[in-house]
């Protein structure tokens, strides 16, 4: 697919300290590209360095088949972790203010707007101060003045802070919209399950460098570990359990079930195929339950990191 951002080599440093190491990352077109890290791992020295609100030591940041240039910054859409509403303004009025600053008129902000806000139910809210707000309402406004003006790229740090389970989802269903619609979307955040449900790619950043960077399914496949849960019905527990630990790895398991069974984590072998593992199953017992365990982005995240 057609790439709308490419990062190549970039390097950053403050001090003594290396932000970023030669990091390199592709967002293709119309896609939800994951920047995964710890804290301080790198991941808002990249996003500072795209907004052009820092620039690299080395490096080049490629936007839409043109070197990033300050004319660009009417292409991006950035909602930062640290949220930069002005208290004392209100709600209308900072908008309209953050809108032309985006490049649109008076009266083309206004439309926009009035859509965004009968979208999201917050069409009373125009006349409140922001300070009147709660962290979550402030919040949806923010969003909006992030996708009024139809960027090509948004960029979406830790989106979903202070939102409740509701209003989290509507940002989600609205993001996934807008990249229907066509947008390219950089999501950065710590909510694993959010990238499971959202992102087509994920690159990970740790101290300073990118030690993982690829289709999410595909990364999934690396991690996959031939690792099955099995629900076993039987009447004679310890002889399966024996047979098993004799030609498999064995590792408890729980879950949730309405039948008095055998549970448990079993490593298959390569050489040995899901078929004739189920057939030896059913060999032993009434098998109820069987689903392999898939990692997590959680999982990957987790054990990329420790590994490094």
């Amino acid at each position: 697919m057609e790439k709308l951002l490419v990062v190549n080599n970039v390097s950053k440093v403050y001090g003594d300290y290396k932000a970023l190491n030669n990091v390199s990352i592709e967002v293709e077109k119309g896609s939800i590209f994951g920047l995964l890290g710890p804290n301080g791992a790198g991941k808002t020295t990249l996003i500072r360095i795209i907004n052009q609100i820092t620039m690299p030591d080395t490096g080049s940041v490629i936007l839409d088949g043109e070197p990033l240039q300050p004319h660009h910054i009417k292409y991006i859409g950035y909602l930062p972790e640290e949220r930069g509403l002005y208290k004392t303004m209100k709600v209308g009025e900072q908008a309209l203010y953050l809108a032309q600053l985006k490049g649109l008129s008076k009266q083309e902000a206004k439309e926009r707007l009035k859509y965004w806000f009968d979208r999201l139910q917050i069409g009373d809210w125009w006349d409140k101060k922001i300070q009147e707000l709660s962290k979550g309402m402030a919040q949806k406004i923010q969003f909006v003045v992030t996708v009024l003006h139809k960027p090509k790229l948004l960029i979406f740090d830790e989106p979903f802070s202070g939102f409740d389970p509701i209003n989290a989802n509507l940002i989600k269903d609205e993001i996934l919209k807008l990249r229907d619609e066509g947008a390219t979307v950089i999501f950065s955040t710590h909510r694993m399950e959010s990238v499971e449900e959202m992102c087509d790619h994920i690159a990970l950043i740790h101290k300073s460098n990118k030690i993982l960077d690829g289709k999410l399914i595909d990364i999934k496949r690396q991690y996959r570990s031939n690792m099955f849960e099995i629900g076993l019905i039987t009447t004679n527990h310890a002889a399966i359990t024996a047979s098993l630990k004799e030609k498999f790895e064995v590792f408890p398991a729980t879950f949730k079930s309405i039948n008095d069974e055998l549970q448990y984590k079993v490593k298959v072998p390569d050489s040995v195929s899901t078929n004739d593992f189920v057939n030896y199953l059913t060999s032993q017992g009434q098998l109820t339950h069987f689903v392999e365990v898939i990692p997590s982005a959680s999982d990957i995240f987790i054990e990329t990191i420790q590994k490094n």
